[in-house]
């Protein structure tokens, strides 16, 4: 189940404050909250549109694309500076780290399941974990980014986030790290290939069998220059 954090008194959620307060412009509490409110508009207008038509079938796609460009800047560049700044930050990110799992293996079970009755109620699910995440996120996670660093430094951070979220992978990838340096390096190769996939929507069963087996092969691959690394450093 999502994870639920306690909101602490000092530190009033995002949603509460203005852009001045979070910052400023470019500040990245500011494109953290832009794409909430896009993700939560995406899964209203997918929830109103009509069942298996192309309306909901064109949400679906900008929804997959959204969530998971958005959760990789997050896990690459917002949860690390999270983790050195917070006393608590390891136990703060990796709570979120396994709401951002659940949703990657469900929406790669609507994925690899076109046909299924069930993909409805898996995207339901799905949509309920991430508005848990949200709400996590902007009451307890970026209050705290908030408390620490200063607006150029958010700022700072908000570039850096902003160009990982432009190239980052933008459909489900279950193997792959929710860590750097394990996820940076997979996802060289899989935003590439994703790009292809969202240009070309309506590729059949040999090329998601195809994306699935370079998800592997990234996901490996960063595991052996991951601990090539880590022997190096020895």
């Amino acid at each position: 189940m999502p994870a639920h954090h306690e909101q602490h008194p000092a530190l009033p959620p995002v949603s509460r404050q203005s852009p001045a307060e979070l910052g400023g412009p470019g500040s990245v509490l500011l494109r953290q909250r832009r794409d909430h409110a896009e993700l939560d508009r995406l899964m209203n207008a997918h929830r109103a549109a009509a069942p298996g038509g192309p309306e909901r079938d064109r949400l679906w796609h900008d929804f997959v694309r959204l969530v998971f460009s958005h959760a990789f800047a997050e896990e690459t560049v917002l949860w690390p500076v999270l983790r050195r700044v917070a006393p608590d930050g390891e136990e703060l990110t990796a709570r979120v780290e396994e709401e951002h799992q659940a949703v990657n293996d469900l929406l790669a079970r609507v994925e690899k399941a076109p046909g299924d009755p069930r993909r409805q109620e898996w995207a339901e699910e799905a949509f309920r974990f991430v508005r848990e995440d949200i709400r996590d996120e902007e009451d307890v996670l970026l209050p705290r980014l908030r408390a620490t660093l200063d607006d150029r430094q958010l700022r700072r951070v908000g570039a850096a986030w902003e160009a990982v979220r432009l190239s980052a992978p933008t459909h489900p990838h279950p193997a792959v790290s929710r860590r750097p340096p394990g996820n940076a390096l997979a996802g060289i190769p899989l935003s590439g290939f994703d790009r292809l996939r969202d240009r070309f929507p309506t590729a059949g069963p040999t090329a998601r069998r195809t994306a699935l087996a370079l998800g592997a092969l990234a996901a490996t691959g960063a595991v052996v220059l991951g601990a090539r690394r880590t022997s190096r450093r020895r």
